[in-house]
């Protein structure tokens, strides 16, 4: 479980937060990728696997690289079931259900140091639910939760806007539709 403090920005896990057991759990699939450019580590570990091939580690690093721009960073994306994710929330932010994406930061300069938890299961429905591919609503997610890691916050209005100006932005740099279009709840 988690060791270490983290700071609160948001609806994210974040108060009092230590470590996440994605840095602690025996994970199912885990490996440290370098990036020479944007000095990006990443630990990706799939805990609930149903979604490993959607989540190439190529791709997942993509994402999060145009997320940071050119921040170094150390992140660990841990894909999790249903009970994980229920647990994690209900333990951090004191609700007691999975949700799509927590984000546990511990550091933003000199690089980003967090922890990113999705929940397949949710992630899955929101998707279907909301009628666009797998891929699509994972790189919004995970774009979303590096923004957090970053200090980006959509509690109020004026931040919201802000934020998510910033994942269209991203997101259509990446080729993906803009989640927040007439239509979708994405």
């Amino acid at each position: 479980m988690p060791t270490r403090p983290a700071k609160k920005s948001g609806a994210e896990p974040r108060a009092a937060a230590p470590k996440t057991a994605a840095r602690n759990a025996a994970p199912a699939k885990a490996a440290a990728v370098p990036n020479g450019g944007a000095g990006l580590v990443l630990s990706l570990q799939l805990a609930d696997a149903a979604h490993r091939p959607v989540l190439a580690r190529h791709r997942v690093a993509r994402w999060l690289r145009a997320s940071l721009a050119s921040l170094p960073a150390e992140l660990t994306v841990r894909v999790v079931g249903e009970a994980e994710g229920r647990a994690l929330n209900r333990e951090f932010r004191g609700k007691d259900y999975a949700t799509n994406v927590l984000t546990f930061d511990y550091q933003r300069a000199p690089s980003v140091v967090a922890d990113l938890v999705l929940c397949a299961p949710v992630v899955e429905r929101e998707a279907a639910a909301q009628g666009i591919g797998l891929e699509a609503h994972y790189a919004h997610l995970l774009v979303h939760g590096a923004l957090h890691a970053q200090g980006f916050d959509h509690e109020r209005t004026k931040d919201a806007a802000k934020m998510e100006a910033r994942e269209r932005a991203i997101l259509a740099g990446l080729g993906f539709a803009d989640p927040y279009a007439a239509g979708s709840t994405g």
